[in-house]
């Protein structure tokens, strides 16, 4: 839906809420056409339910509004009398039209003063954990997101096992597109195995489906920063149509809405404008080699040949640092390591058990098919790929059947225009265009471990609408249960020189003020009596 449309759909939702309860603002004191008045009816209704009036912002924050609704039709039966475990129920399976019934057929008189201490045990418990979800999703949907280190593709800066802080309001919190949708899950409900919200993902019938019609257009709070060059960045996966990630085959009849597509984290080594190129597995932005943090580490695969059969993989893996799996590949006893720092191969050749290693890079002009743009005329592998342009908001590019491979994608599904090749003209929106101008900004994200990373070089250019947040913070890291990395928790995902961790300070001050709380609590135990 546009804003226009969501617009015409509040203000018809503002109209259903006049009539279903115009009697119960009389009876409460209120002036009947209060009701009807966008914003101003709820404020007055907060007034109404002995509520603060800026529960009615929370009613207009995508996700947190489906619990707070469910709120505020509760309070109201309450202030109206409507205090037990049925009427609590009618309020919310009848989405909210059971103030119909109380507005025209029941017999209600206003509670004014209502106290809003919860009769019972069970009561306190369901408010405290409610408001605790409330508060839980307004952190997790506009300002900081946990997100868990799934593979090894930044290895060395991020392990598998990390768990992250991640930042939306550095570069501003995406407001959520998807607007039925579990609070505080992703792409499905953990253990129940089942989508966390509603969307219609068939190809034919999106487009008409009442469902998607309910998607939010893209809008973001203005963030305090711009994503810097090798930033660590969280995104959704633009070519994400994977229907299960357990089975990994993309499915190009399957999509979801972006704020659902699958969480990535790579760095960004290309910004807007920039042309990039890969060469030999190192990339050069505008003709210079990028310049990694010293705590980013690149690594390759190897080949390594053993002299004797005393070679013992998982022992060379741990005494040289080696990140990834190991395997045989060959009768000639040949080990494939997927990802060795340039520092652990210098020492690796030494090893007296080592015949030959050698690096397992593809060679310049040799095409892989995986590889983006997938296009006889771009013969390009992960070890050399480019140059190509990182399209940039507002910058106009020359368009021909040339570079139509390279920017496609960027200009039907990513900038919503519709494109057709007819002989050698192209048509954008019906219209025969030789330039194109970009509506949005584009990044390049890759892994630091160049061999076993699924990144930009298979599926291109990463939009700004994908952009999820930044990586600040390592809170816990495992290497696999009961083995944790101390070390790494509470450290700095950014910044120069060997990670601190800052778990000790952490601890010393959470307990000195439990401590402080202890004792003002028993000073004001000692002055009451």
């Amino acid at each position: 839906m546009t804003i226009t449309q969501w617009l015409i759909f509040i203000l018809i939702i503002q109209v259903i809420h006049g009539l279903g309860t115009w009697k119960l603002y009389k009876k409460a004191g209120r002036q009947p056409w209060e009701a009807f008045v966008p914003v101003y009816n709820g404020v007055v209704l907060m007034k109404i339910i002995n509520r603060p009036w800026w529960w009615v912002i929370l009613l207009f924050l995508p996700i947190v509004n489906l619990i707070m609704l469910m709120v505020v039709w509760v309070e109201t039966a309450r202030s109206f009398g409507k205090n037990t475990h049925l009427d609590t129920f009618l309020a919310v399976a009848s989405l909210g039209f059971y103030n119909f019934y109380l507005n025209y057929v029941a017999d209600v008189k206003y509670v004014e003063n209502r106290s809003l201490v919860p009769k019972s045990g069970s009561g306190e418990w369901t408010s405290s954990i409610l408001f605790a979800i409330v508060a839980a999703t307004i952190v997790h949907t506009y300002f900081m997101q946990p997100f868990t280190i799934p593979s090894s593709s930044l290895e060395k800066s991020l392990l598998v096992g990390d768990f992250l802080f991640v930042s939306k309001f550095h570069y501003g919190a995406r407001v959520p597109m998807t607007t039925v949708a579990a609070p505080m899950v992703h792409d499905t409900i953990p253990l129940a195995n089942v989508k966390s919200y509603a969307f219609n993902d068939n190809f034919e019938k999106r487009k008409t489906s009442w469902i998607n019609k309910l998607q939010l257009p893209y809008m973001r709070i203005p963030g305090f920063q711009k994503i810097k060059r090798n930033d660590i960045v969280v995104f959704n996966q633009p070519a994400d149509t994977l229907r299960n990630m357990d089975i990994f085959k993309p499915d190009r009849n399957y999509y979801k809405p972006i704020d659902k597509k699958t969480n990535l984290v790579k760095r960004c080594v290309g910004l807007p404008g920039d042309s990039l190129e890969v060469r030999n597995g190192y990339v050069f932005i505008n003709g210079k080699q990028n310049e990694l943090p010293d705590r980013a580490k690149l690594q390759f695969s190897y080949l390594v040949q053993p002299k004797t059969s005393q070679f013992n993989p998982k022992y060379i893996k741990e005494r040289y640092d080696i990140t990834d799996r190991f395997g045989i590949i060959n009768k000639q006893n040949t080990y494939y390591f997927s990802a060795i720092t340039d520092e652990a191969a210098e020492k690796f050749k030494n090893n007296p058990n080592v015949l030959n290693i050698s690096i397992n890079k593809e060679e310049k002009g040799n095409p892989n098919p995986d590889t983006f743009p997938h296009h006889p005329d771009y013969p390009w592998n992960v070890d050399f790929f480019g140059p190509l342009y990182i399209p940039q908001k507002g910058a106009t590019i020359d368009i021909n059947l040339k570079v139509l491979p390279l920017y496609k994608r960027v200009i039907t599904e990513y900038e919503g225009n519709s494109l057709k090749v007819q002989g050698n003209q192209i048509l954008i929106n019906g219209e025969v265009a030789n330039t194109y101008t970009f509506k949005q900004n584009y990044y390049w994200m890759m892994g630091d471990n160049r061999h076993n990373s699924v990144d930009a070089r298979r599926w291109g250019f990463v939009p700004y609408s994908h952009v999820f947040g930044k990586a600040v913070f390592i809170w816990m890291s495992w290497d696999g249960f009961p083995n944790a990395r101390w070390k790494r928790f509470f450290t700095t995902v950014h910044g120069e020189g060997k990670a601190t961790s800052y778990l000790i300070p952490f601890l010393v001050l959470l307990f000195g003020w439990i401590g402080f709380n202890k004792w003002r609590s028993r000073k004001k135990e000692k002055s009451s009596t």
